[in-house]
């Protein structure tokens, strides 16, 4: 008598059968391509924080959130009234040291030679006077005529008209030769030090306007208009796209297989058909541990390399931190560095 099969057994085995079958078509890990190298990492930017350098009122911020913007663009602007009037003062100053400067080189004017010239032949003349009436009272004194104390006050005044003379002469001279070099010199570098202050003054209202360093996508607008703003208070941040690449890391295996300025295709998960251009831009001289928040002992004692690629973003599709496959064909020359010229406007 046959045995009979039991039923139970037949429902196991034919569940068996369909997930050998989905292991072995569907599930079974493919082989890495030999004639190129994977890398998997996320697309990477860098960040500028745009801060005023100097102290004021904000008074109007021109962007918001998810703007582009060009280099050089104008951002935000502090209420520039004090800056103002700080240029208009030093801009006085330099125009009246100009003046000082010009007056000082120009020397002494003919009226005032005549004058210098007017004033010796008074004081020649004054001298004269004295120098007859101490004549006079001298003869007289020496019969007795007149006392010893008129002869003593005419002298003095002979003296005095005499110093009065030399003196009038000195103006004279000086009016003649004008200014001295010296004080020019000095006249000058006062007008050096007033042009350094209005040079000063024109910066620090230059920089109550804020401009784009490079251009970027505004990613954050940290202050508003009426805030205070300091230099080391940041207003914007700037994220710039360009350049614009993925951080990824390569075994040290994988290490000799690839060098700067070779190309890579690089593919995102939101855009699954669209291959993106890029080149490895830079490799990391130094080994470092897996950076992995969750991971095996295994791979967190496992040293890798980071790989830089730079990668062209034509329609601004990849965003920071977007995960993305890079491939890097290996039957491509080397070179010892990046592409020449920009390699994502040739494209």
């Amino acid at each position: 008598m046959k045995k009979k099969f039991p039923r139970i057994l037949i429902p196991l085995l034919l569940i068996a059968a369909i997930s050998a079958s989905v292991y072995f078509f569907y599930l079974q890990p493919e082989e890495e391509p030999v004639d190129r190298l994977t890398l998997y990492g996320n697309i990477d930017i860098r960040e500028v924080q745009l801060a005023f350098e100097s102290t004021g009122r904000i008074e109007r911020i021109d962007v918001n959130e998810g703007d582009s913007v060009e280099s050089g663009a104008l951002l935000a602007e502090l209420n520039p009234v004090r800056y103002r009037a700080g240029v208009a003062q030093a801009k006085a100053r330099v125009a009246a040291q100009e003046q000082v400067i010009a007056e000082l080189s120009a020397g002494s004017r003919p009226e005032e030679i005549a004058a210098a010239r007017a004033r010796v032949d008074a004081a020649r003349a004054n001298m004269e006077d004295a120098r007859q009436a101490y004549d006079r009272i001298k003869e007289l004194a020496s019969t007795q005529y007149l006392s010893q104390q008129k002869l003593d006050t005419a002298s003095a005044a002979l003296k005095s008209a005499r110093a009065g003379l030399d003196a009038a002469e000195q103006a004279l001279e000086l009016a003649v030769q004008g200014p001295r070099q010296e004080r020019i010199a000095a006249a000058r570098a006062t007008l050096e030090a007033y042009r350094a202050a209005l040079e000063l003054a024109e910066e620090d209202l230059s920089d109550t306007r804020l401009y784009a360093p490079e251009a970027g996508i505004i990613r954050n607008r940290i202050l508003e208009p009426g805030d205070m703003a300091f230099p080391q208070k940041p207003v914007l941040t700037l994220a710039l796209t360009d350049p614009l690449w993925v951080r990824a890391y390569v075994d040290e295996p994988d290490l000799g297989k690839i060098a700067p300025g070779m190309t890579a295709r690089v593919i995102s998960d939101s855009y699954p058909d669209k291959i993106y251009e890029g080149w490895i831009g830079y490799i990391s001289p130094t080994a470092e541990f897996t950076p992995k928040t969750v991971q095996t002992e295994e791979l967190r004692s496992k040293l890798v390399y980071q790989v830089r690629v730079f990668v062209c973003n034509p329609e601004n599709q990849l965003r920071l931190g977007m995960p993305v496959t890079v491939t890097i064909p290996f039957n491509q020359p080397r070179s010892s560095g990046n592409p020449p010229g920009d390699p994502c406007r040739e494209k």
